[in-house]
């Protein structure tokens, strides 16, 4: 294992997540969920969504923004449309109160939306794609950030990362998911590069005066890119109306303007749409076009390719099976710190 890397129990990470949330203010409610979808995306092995993420958390309410016991307003909008207020909340209490609406309305009417709105989102997207994918439903989820991306051709910060999801139901198997950023890299990989001091990949990002950069000061200081230039571009364009003006909600750069200089998680808003295959073809029908859709991923992986989130299913069966899972040591180091300092208060 690489020397930056620690080892951490399932068990001790729940502890230390709960302990420190709650510590620092958020409800019982809160803190559980927090610390589920972390230590949830830790045992993926996915650090950049892990629990490093509960530092971020933390500062949220250091820094007055967040209203950590805030409960989630679920509103019938229409036959396929879910609203849930946030209350200036994290928005995982704000999915879990609404996901329930939202599968029922997906079966009832074919297709259905959730949109989130005034919530703080911190987390990766591919667990609500696989939660929404378990129940047997295709899924889609975007969401904006803070204005940190520079459109292609451009040299200043319009759009947040606004990354996208999408999970496949897979009966008898995990989901097909893939959530990507339309950045060239996520924001939290920024972060995690500016605290080790490790250059970024080429083409990510851009210094204060538009020149290509791999130092991540710098990068924080100029923007970064979007993946595949102008097509990420207008992906994410896209993804800025869907989630942001279509559900009434913030764009990436008002979002940064709310944040004020505080350096905190955005506020925003997020769009979540789900299919239900059996009101498309029927019920017997969408059995046999599942099936299809495996003969698809068999003719991928057949040919030596990696469907999307392999490694993180390899990850979690190989850490739920030891009961650990590896951490960045500076990370652990930092929430055992915060965890002492805030049991003293």
């Amino acid at each position: 294992m690489s020397e930056d890397l620690a080892t951490i129990s399932i068990d001790e990470a729940r502890s230390l997540g709960q302990r420190l949330l709650l510590a620092a203010g958020y409800s019982q409610p809160h803190a559980r969920t927090i610390t589920d979808w972390v230590v949830r995306a830790q045992i993926d092995e996915c650090h950049s969504h892990g629990l490093y993420r509960l530092i971020s958390c933390c500062e949220l309410i250091e820094r007055g923004k967040v209203d950590p016991v805030a409960t989630p307003h679920v509103e019938d909008r229409a036959p396929a449309i879910v609203r849930v207020d946030a209350c200036k909340g994290i928005s995982l209490q704000a999915f879990e109160a609404g996901l329930p609406v939202l599968a029922e309305k997906a079966r009832n009417c074919g297709i259905a939306a959730l949109a989130i709105n005034n919530c703080f989102h911190f987390s990766a997207l591919w667990p609500e794609a696989e939660m929404i994918a378990d129940k047997g439903l295709v899924a889609i989820a975007t969401t904006v950030s803070h204005a940190w991306v520079a459109p292609a051709g451009g040299s200043k910060p319009v759009f947040g990362t606004n990354p996208f999801s999408f999970g496949w139901p897979r009966p008898g198997k995990h989901p097909f998911v893939f959530d990507f950023a339309t950045s060239a890299i996520a924001r939290g990989d920024i972060e995690l590069h500016r605290r080790t001091g490790t250059p970024l990949p080429q083409g990510t990002a851009i210094d204060a005066d538009g020149a290509p950069t791999t130092d991540a000061e710098a990068a924080v200081d100029g923007a970064m890119l979007t993946f595949g230039g102008h097509k990420g571009s207008a992906l994410s364009t896209m993804i800025e109306l869907i989630a942001g003006p279509l559900i009434g909600d913030m764009t990436s750069a008002e979002s940064i303007a709310f944040d004020d200089d505080a350096k905190v998680v955005p506020l925003h808003g997020e769009l979540i749409i789900a299919l239900d295959p059996a009101s498309f073809a029927g019920q017997a029908m969408a059995a046999d076009n599942l099936k299809r859709g495996e003969a698809l991923f068999d003719a991928i992986e057949g040919q030596g390719a990696r469907l999307p989130s392999a490694r993180r299913y390899m990850a979690r069966t190989r850490n739920q099976k030891s009961g650990t899972m590896p951490v960045k040591q500076n990370v652990l180091e930092e929430l055992r710190t915060r965890a002492a300092r805030l049991d003293t208060r």
